[in-house]
């Protein structure tokens, strides 16, 4: 008797490979699981959020490797989920419609001076190159201040309400128009003023430097999660508000959706460059990320969004030129 029987083909790299794809796609599931849950949990359940954008490349690559290996359970789920991550991360690298606008262009910008350490004759230039209306401060120490004025801060930019402070603690608002301070936001860390904006025309806007305290620190993540609980939502009834700074989040954490969902904008996000890192500058580990932001009032459409490199920061400066429409 003859034995037709087709001799199965054994899969690839046999139960080594198998356990390996296995565990990665374990990691993978619980890192996205994070994201799509909305879990931010412990400063390393933070941190693994923020590298979203990488784990979702690393999820499709992930997922045709499996395929090609013959792991057809495992690529099938982790394709999925990985389309998944795709279908909320790729949308940030192309540009949202703009609808018409007619009122105040103003030009915002942000940039976190490391201990004030940053370069004051590059942040003066930045401000002057990019014709900025409204600078937001953070790590802003009374050093910085006096460096900032010799570099001629206090001529293009004559209003201020800086609380300057040692260390990383203190923040700042420079505008060419008038301003008056407001409390925005409650008592925290670092310190995070609040401003009126006195623009040209009938409609002014309120600003707030937002510093959020790091969620990795060895006390954990609650007080930033506090501190971004604490920004104020977007006030209907009164002025557009502007919320931009150091949030120490990513447009994949918690706190910084709900302020999204809650009536703000992320001017990154609108024009398509919502995948540009903004800190560490200049360097490779850990992984860039995109934590420096400036949201801004959903009635004010935004034109233009960039990042600088400032000398004697970790952190790429952002700046911004949206609409504030006439009432």
């Amino acid at each position: 008797m003859v034995d037709t029987e087709v001799p199965r083909r054994r899969r690839v790299g046999g139960g080594a490979l198998s356990a390996l794809v296995v565990l990665l796609t374990i990691a993978f599931l619980g890192a996205a699981g994070l994201r799509l849950l909305g879990i931010d949990g412990t400063r390393y359940t933070v941190a693994t959020t923020a590298l979203t954008p990488y784990t979702t490349a690393a999820g499709v690559l992930l997922g045709c490797f499996a395929l090609l290996l013959r792991r057809w359970a495992a690529g099938t789920v982790v394709l999925l989920v990985a389309i998944v991550m795709v279908a909320a991360v790729a949308p940030r690298a192309f540009p949202d419609s703009r609808p018409n606008g007619i009122g105040t262009e103003v030009r915002v910008m942000s940039i976190n001076m490391l201990f004030g350490r940053a370069d004051a004759v590059d942040v003066v230039a930045a401000v002057r190159d990019n014709r900025v209306d409204v600078l937001t401060l953070q790590e802003l120490t009374t050093e910085s201040v006096g460096a900032l004025d010799r570099a001629g801060l206090r001529t293009v930019l004559p209003h201020r309400v800086f609380e300057d402070a040692p260390s990383a603690f203190g923040s700042g608002i420079a505008s060419r128009y008038p301003l008056t301070a407001k409390a925005l936001t409650p008592p925290g860390t670092m310190r995070q003023p609040g401003a009126l904006v006195d623009l040209p025309g009938r409609q002014d806007i309120e600003v707030v430097s937002v510093h959020a305290t790091p969620p990795v620190v060895t006390d954990g993540p609650e007080a930033w999660q506090r501190e971004l609980a604490g920004l104020p939502n977007r006030n209907v009834n009164g002025p557009p508000r502007v919320l931009a700074g150091d949030f120490n989040a990513t447009l994949d954490h918690v706190g910084l959706r709900r302020l999204l969902a809650n009536g703000y904008v992320d001017a990154a996000d609108e024009v398509g460059a919502g995948l540009e890192p903004t800190w560490p500058s200049g360097a490779f580990w850990p992984p860039p990320v995109t934590i420096d932001h400036v949201l801004v009032d959903s009635r004010c459409p935004v034109d233009t969004y960039g990042v600088l490199t400032i000398s004697g920061t970790d952190h790429r400066a952002v700046v911004t030129k949206f609409v504030v429409p006439t009432p």
